[in-house]
């Protein structure tokens, strides 16, 4: 997912980008920032919780910037390969059920001695109906991204204000 940002103020910010590239990387990097924070929290907000607690795929989710000649990137983002199924839910498939013994131990609160049962039932069901996805992504991008457009809003009128003191 990409935010992009499409108002008048662009054509401002590409006209100081040539006078005074400094000041609009310096400024824009303040507003990536800012998204950034504000997407990781909400992300992570909205990320379901596995077995491991917080530590899984909730807390491999990270903010990066780089500041490019031309431009600056903020990504939120995670390497974990099962983000994409968590995200978007899954198509039947039959899971293996040693993987969910260790969920439906923590999650549903089964004895060890059954959760092999009880995991089978699990896979079986997943088998016909699939996953649900969480789309913590989506949302988050959904839900903020008028907030998003603002603190570029911003940042645009901060480079304009450096640039007539200047």
């Amino acid at each position: 997912m990409q935010i992009r940002v499409d108002t008048s103020a662009l054509d401002v910010l590409a006209n100081a980008w040539k006078s005074a590239p400094e000041i609009v990387r310096e400024e824009m990097l303040v507003a990536v920032m800012e998204a950034d924070s504000l997407l990781l929290r909400e992300v992570q907000d909205r990320t379901p919780v596995g077995v491991g607690g917080g530590g899984g795929l909730k807390g491999s989710i990270f903010g990066s910037e780089e500041v490019l000649a031309d431009n600056v990137l903020g990504v939120v983002s995670t390497a974990m390969p099962y983000a994409v199924p968590v995200e978007l839910g899954t198509k039947p498939h039959f899971p293996p059920v040693a993987a969910l013994r260790d969920w439906v131990e923590a999650k549903l609160g089964v004895d060890p001695s059954e959760s092999e049962s009880v995991a089978f039932l699990v896979a079986r069901k997943i088998a016909q109906k699939g996953t649900e996805g969480a789309f913590m992504f989506q949302r988050t991008f959904a839900e903020t991204q008028a907030q998003i457009v603002e603190m570029f809003n911003e940042g645009v009128a901060r480079v304009v204000n450096r640039m007539a003191q200047a």
